[in-house]
């Protein structure tokens, strides 16, 4: 009976550690990258098409916020991107273009963004549906 006892009180800890560290890293002292939305959805385009999306971030930390990478996969850049350090509370942007040429199908790709902030990696990702490169002919009322 001691020995349950003793069992439950170790996983009581544990638990109890886990939340602590949870709350710790939300009051953590540093800069914190903060987008407003995480994932773009450009619906159905066409082969060939390019899109360009804009995504907002803030710093909501308590330290200046210095974006040090931003990495893309295939098909995909990401431009517009400032270097310089973001003051707690200011917001910023990262524009992240795609070029459909020689993709077919739907296209989940993601922008990772590296930095100096407490969550130093954060992810952002465009997804669209690529159908059929269209045909030359003129669409009615073009």
């Amino acid at each position: 009976n001691m020995r349950v006892l003793a069992s439950l009180f170790i996983l009581c800890i544990g638990f109890g550690v886990v939340a602590q560290s949870a709350d710790a890293e939300e009051s953590q002292n540093g800069p914190r990258i903060t987008f407003s939305e995480s994932t773009h959805a450009f619906g159905d385009i066409y082969q060939g098409d390019k899109v360009t999306h804009t995504f907002a971030y803030e710093n909501t930390g308590n330290e200046a916020l210095v974006i040090s990478d931003v990495r893309t996969t295939c098909g995909c850049t990401a431009t517009n991107w400032s270097r310089e350090p973001l003051a707690p509370g200011e917001s910023s942007e990262i524009t992240v273009n795609f070029n459909s040429r020689g993709k077919m199908g739907m296209q989940n790709k993601v922008v990772t963004i590296m930095s100096n902030a407490v969550n130093s990696t954060e992810r952002i990702k465009i997804t669209t549906n690529v159908l059929p490169a269209k045909t030359d002919e003129k669409e009615d009322g073009q």
